[in-house]
């Protein structure tokens, strides 16, 4: 099957999935087909074990999607697909080009659907071909046209053959599901990689390609290697120095001070949530650090010992840091219950703990700075694929319940997809939610009255509420 009716043929099956339906199961199942079909036209190019892992997250996203249809099953979704395509097609390109690939795409899609040549089939027509539709289907529809227009003059009941029926098309809408279904269609299939892209690609790998130019090379042009360094290692213990002291101020704030017993909750939690933000920019400063200085030489300088033992401590350091503050964290839900904030620091903080390894890593084993992109990529990808797979309103109402913490009617009425256990605790507890709840409430009742297609599967399993 060539690429053109590829394009075509998913077109269609976008138009019939998505023609007056709302987005839903419709999107599932076309995430499906397409990874099916890169599955089977380019099963010679599945060389490594990550394409058969891409095949399953892409299956699983969804159905992910198809239960939930949230904004977290839509972007696993969308990523597993993209990264599979993108992985199957050009294989060697980083996986980290994908991004600036979907924002390029979106743009110059449009304009090279106009380029016929780059992706329709040459066809040569012959010279009866012309003759042919001329004498079998111009000539015929130009007669047939005329005698209608006279027979319809001559004859009401011939008219009304023709006339006195509507086609129930809402033609707009079938117009717009064209146009974005061959728009998005031809986007995934017919996708462009810039040159630039392959000529950048060798400066993405995680190994060092040209040692001997790279242990030479200094950052500033009026410093050299041997200024560079000492300044570098300065840095270093002034920066140990400050976060020895901040990690003392921080850890005696967070567990040792005296709180105000009558403080409101609020304000513990924006000193909470506040505190957490700063370790937040310290640990990305942190590692922009070390990649400032890691970028090249130093990491085969023979005399830059002290420079990377001084930048092992500084990752030594943040790591205690990141502890205290998931501490800290596990601390505050143990008070006050989870919500999804607190729940995003515990994410936030071990992907830190992963890419301050990967940091280590990349000291130790002399890799590029690209290293550490390439694989954080994977790991943010993972975590996009945890959101989308677990339910997390419902763990967070289920364990405030099981603490009593955290249970507000309209706390626990803005989560999503814990309405079974909503309801249960609000019935007996005689509690309403009020205006969140009431949302919520139509939400499930509009999933629930949506035509198949539209539909949302974790609303179907729902009661009716009386």
């Amino acid at each position: 099957m060539e690429k053109h009716q590829i394009i075509f043929a998913c077109t269609a099956v976008f138009i019939l999935l998505f023609y007056n339906e709302s987005v839903g199961i419709n999107l599932s199942i076309f995430g499906v087909l397409l990874t099916l079909l890169i599955s089977y036209f380019f099963q010679e190019k599945f060389v490594d074990r990550s394409h058969l892992v891409l095949v399953v997250t892409s299956i699983l996203s969804c159905f992910a999607f198809a239960w939930y249809g949230d904004a977290a099953s839509f972007f696993a979704l969308a990523l597993s697909i993209l990264f599979l395509q993108f992985k199957t097609q050009d294989g060697e390109l980083k996986t980290i080009q994908v991004f600036p690939l979907i924002i390029l795409n979106g743009f110059t899609s449009i304009g090279r659907i106009f380029m016929f040549s780059q992706w329709l089939p040459e066809r040569k027509i012959h010279n009866d071909f012309a003759k042919k539709l001329v004498a079998f289907v111009v000539i015929p529809v130009i007669f047939l046209g005329l005698f209608f227009i006279v027979y319809s003059f001559g004859s009401d009941h011939f008219s009304s053959l023709f006339t006195d029926y509507e086609l129930d098309i809402n033609m707009p809408q079938l117009i717009a599901m064209c146009i974005l279904g061959f728009y998005i269609s031809f986007s995934f299939w017919n996708y462009w990689v810039p040159d630039v892209c392959y000529q950048y690609n060798p400066k993405l790998n995680n190994e060092f390609t040209n040692i001997s130019e790279v242990k030479n090379q200094n950052t500033f042009s009026f410093l050299d290697l041997d200024f560079e360094r000492k300044s570098g290692e300065i840095t270093l213990v002034l920066l140990n120095i400050m976060l020895l002291v901040f990690i003392g101020t921080y850890n005696y704030e967070q567990f040792f001070e005296i709180k105000d017993t009558a403080a409101k909750m609020s304000e513990l939690s924006a000193a909470t949530h506040e505190r957490v933000n700063s370790v937040i920019f310290s640990i990305l400063m942190a590692v922009g650090v070390i990649l400032f200085y890691f970028k090249g030489g130093f990491n085969f300088d023979k005399n830059a010992t002290l420079l990377k033992t001084l930048a092992k401590i500084w990752i030594f350091l943040n790591g205690i840091l990141i502890v205290s503050t998931f501490v800290k964290n596990s601390e505050y839900i143990s008070s006050f219950g989870l919500t999804y904030k607190r729940l995003g620091v515990y994410a936030f903080l071990i992907l830190s703990l992963i890419g301050l390894v990967y940091t280590f890593l990349k000291i130790k084993k002399q890799k590029t700075n690209a290293y550490l992109v390439n694989q954080m990529v994977w790991y943010f990808y993972g975590t996009v694929l945890l959101c989308s797979y677990i339910n997390w309103g419902n763990l967070v109402t289920n364990y405030n319940i099981s603490v009593n913490k955290g249970l507000e009617p309209t706390f626990l009425s803005g989560l999503n997809f814990n309405d079974e256990a909503r309801r249960e605790y609000f019935v007996k507890n005689n509690l309403n939610g009020g205006y969140n709840e009431e949302m919520r409430e139509k939400l499930i009742s509009n999933y629930q009255n949506e035509n198949f297609l539209s539909k949302a599967l974790y609303y179907e399993f729902l009661d009716k509420k009386k």
